[in-house]
């Protein structure tokens, strides 16, 4: 039996085939709010020696076009930033030398409809939650597409403080 395809469903084919896709399959739990999906964006980068981060999870954090970057000083004090997508952030993913825990310590957030932009300050240790060896700040773009949170994008810097 010879099956023809009605103008409708060509239509319907063209239009979803022009549409992204965003094959990462979230933990709901870790994008129904901006708590939430910053509370998985700091425990996606922190762990033990010997361990990898969770690049993985990671993905499932980040919208498909999201973008990074690092910003800060060269050794003549030449403010730089690099830019790069998350799997160049992960660059190999080898496991950790040394332990690596980084954890929020304050946060404002600015929100308008669907996006909002979060400001986290952000210490680094050695144990969860522990004695800071660096400090810092994120600034990370979020947008909400009717059912979950997607960060779109973040910076950060290192601090002296």
């Amino acid at each position: 039996m010879k099956r023809t395809l009605s103008v409708a469903s060509v239509f319907l084919l063209l239009m979803f085939a022009g549409m992204p896709t965003f094959a990462q399959q979230a933990d709901p739990a870790d994008v129904e709010s901006i708590d939430a999906i910053m509370k998985a964006y700091y425990e996606v980068v922190s762990g033990p020696a010997g361990e990898s981060g969770d690049y993985e999870r990671d993905k499932t954090l980040h919208h498909p076009d999201a973008w990074i970057a690092i910003a800060g000083e060269d050794d003549d004090g030449n403010a730089f930033v690099n830019r790069m997508t998350l799997e160049g952030f992960y660059g190999d993913n080898a496991p950790r030398s040394e332990p690596f825990w980084e954890y929020e310590v304050e946060r404002e957030v600015l929100r308008h409809g669907n996006m909002a932009h979060v400001w986290s300050r952000y210490a680094s240790s050695r144990e969860p939650k522990g004695e800071p060896y660096t400090t810092g700040i994120n600034t990370i773009t979020l947008w909400h597409d009717g059912s979950r949170w997607w960060v779109m994008g973040w910076m950060f810097d290192t601090s002296e403080e």
